[in-house]
C-alpha cells in the first residue's frame, strides 16, 4: 500500500507534467492567432512574406510593383522616340518602326495606368536624366547615322524589356500585374520584329550587349551595377581598320613534294668534275 507522502508525491510530479502540456500548446498557438489577427480575414500565408501586400488581384510583391513602374517608364522615352522616327527615319521600315512604337506605347502605357489605379501604386511622370540622354544623341543624329542608332537602341533596349517580361509573367500571383505582363509580352515583342526588319540591327554587338557571347568569344565583361533595363546606352560603333593593319601578307607556297616514281634529279657536278 501506497504511503500517503508516496501519493503526495506523484499528485505533485503529475500536477508538473501536466503544467508544462499546457504552457508548451500556448506557445505554439500564440503566433498563429496573432498572425492570424495582423494579416486580416482571408489572407494567406503569401501576405506574410516581406515586400508582398494583399489586394483584391492576388498578392502584389515589390518585384510587380517595380516592373509596373518600369513599364510606365519604358514608354516615357520609347514613345517620343517612335514619334521622331516616323518623322525622320530615312527608309520606310525605320517610319514603320517608328510608327509600331508609337501605336504599342500608346496602348500599353493606357494599360498601365489602369493597373496602376487599381493597385495604388506610384508611377513616373518624366524619363530618366539617361533616357533623355538617348533621346538627344537621336536628337543629334542625322541621315543614316540617325536610322542605324536608332534601330540598335531601340532593339537592345526591347531585348531588355523582353527577358524581364518573362520573369515577371512567369512568378507572380497578381492577376493584375499578369495581364499586363502579357500586353507588355506582345508589344515588345512586335517592336523587337519591325525592327529587326529595317535590315539595320547589328546582332554581334547585340549579342555581346546582352551578355550572351557569340560561339568561340570570350563573355563579356558584365555591366556596371545599377544599370537600367529600360533602355541601353547606344552601341559603340567600332572604326574601320586601316589597310596597313588589316592586311595580312599572304603565306608562301609551298613546294610540292616530289612523286615517289619520278626520278630524282641528278646532282650538278662540282667545277673540278667538269675539268
Amino acid at each position: 500500500m501506497r504511503s500517503p507522502k508516496g501519493a503526495v508525491r506523484s499528485l505533485t510530479g503529475t500536477g508538473l507534467v501536466v503544467t508544462a502540456l499546457v504552457a508548451t500548446a500556448a506557445a505554439l498557438l500564440f503566433p498563429v492567432w496573432s498572425y492570424r489577427d495582423r494579416a486580416g480575414p482571408g489572407a494567406g500565408a503569401a501576405d506574410l512574406t516581406a515586400g508582398s501586400v494583399s489586394t483584391r488581384f492576388g498578392p502584389l510583391s515589390a518585384a510587380d510593383r517595380d516592373f509596373v513602374a518600369r513599364v510606365r517608364q519604358a514608354g516615357l522615352w520609347e514613345l517620343p522616340a517612335g514619334q521622331q522616327a516616323m518623322e525622320r527615319g530615312g527608309t520606310a521600315a525605320v517610319k514603320r518602326a517608328g510608327e509600331h512604337l508609337v501605336e504599342g506605347h500608346t496602348s500599353l502605357d493606357r494599360h498601365v495606368r489602369d493597373v496602376a489605379a487599381r493597385l495604388g501604386v506610384d508611377l513616373p511622370s518624366q524619363p530618366t536624366a539617361e533616357q533623355r540622354g538617348w533621346l538627344s544623341r537621336l536628337d543629334a543624329a542625322h541621315g543614316a547615322v540617325y536610322d542605324r542608332d536608332f534601330t540598335n537602341v531601340l532593339r537592345l533596349a526591347h531585348g531588355r524589356v523582353f527577358a524581364l517580361v518573362g520573369q515577371i509573367r512567369a512568378a507572380t500571383r497578381n492577376a493584375a500585374v499578369r495581364e499586363l505582363a502579357e500586353d507588355a509580352n506582345a508589344t515588345v515583342l512586335d517592336h523587337m520584329k519591325v525592327l529587326e526588319d529595317t535590315g539595320l540591327v547589328d546582332f554581334d554587338a547585340l549579342t555581346a550587349q546582352l551578355g550572351a557571347p557569340p560561339s568561340g568569344t570570350p563573355a563579356p565583361a558584365p555591366s556596371p551595377p545599377g544599370a537600367a533595363v529600360t533602355g541601353p546606352p547606344p552601341p559603340a560603333v567600332a572604326p574601320s581598320p586601316s589597310p596597313s593593319s588589316s592586311s595580312v601578307s599572304p603565306p608562301s607556297p609551298e613546294a610540292p613534294s616530289p612523286s615517289p616514281d619520278s626520278p630524282s634529279p641528278s646532282p650538278s657536278p662540282s667545277p673540278s668534275e667538269r675539268n
